[in-house]
């Protein structure tokens, strides 16, 4: 059994044929729509509504660690935030070679295009790593980057990023769901 190319699939298929062409058509105003408040979003440094937001340039992220709880709800920039930086970029940056990608210096894209297009090139970046890793690879452990489970087999790493994009990808196209059935 090819079992890279089944945790490929796991996520490409998701990705592909279900949420990634749902986003296609986001418009701004449902990018940093706010369904209740407070909620944590991406916005200008001087509308921050956190001790702690994150981002080196004009935008920021709200964000606070340990988050608190209840966590807050999310906006689809915050959610697609999370996985450009804290799924796939750090990954990509730590396991395959990508640009350094970390929250703090990261400057946020300015709208919902720019956003996907960084996303885009994130994921692109993700799956081909995860097409690279062959089955010995996929035993190894992952190493000092993974912190805590640094002895995890890469094949746990890309289970956990899977379930992230996919657990993130949903919560975006909810929020998606509610905006356009607000009225």
């Amino acid at each position: 059994m090819d079992w890279t190319a089944h945790l490929c699939e796991q996520l490409t298929w998701h990705w592909e044929n279900h949420a990634r062409p749902r986003l296609e058509t986001l418009t701004d105003d449902e990018y940093f729509w706010e369904p209740v408040a407070p909620c944590w979003s991406i916005r200008p440094r001087s509308e921050a509504r956190t001790a702690t937001p994150v981002g080196a340039g004009e935008l920021i992220m709200d964000f606070m660690y340990p988050e608190p709880s209840p966590a807050p709800v999310t906006t689809i920039a915050w959610r697609l935030g999370h996985l450009l930086v804290g799924v796939f970029g750090q990954r990509n940056a730590s396991h395959f070679g990508g640009p350094r990608f970390d929250y703090e210096t990261l400057v946020w894209p300015p709208d919902a295009r720019s956003s996907l297009d960084a996303l885009d090139d994130a994921y692109a970046r993700w799956v081909a790593g995860v097409r690279g890793l062959d089955s010995d690879t996929l035993l190894r452990p992952v190493g000092p980057a993974e912190g805590s489970f640094a002895e995890f087999p890469y094949a746990d790493l890309v289970l956990h990023i899977n379930r992230e994009a996919i657990h993130h990808m949903a919560e975006a196209l909810l929020l998606r769901d509610l905006y356009g059935a607000r009225h």
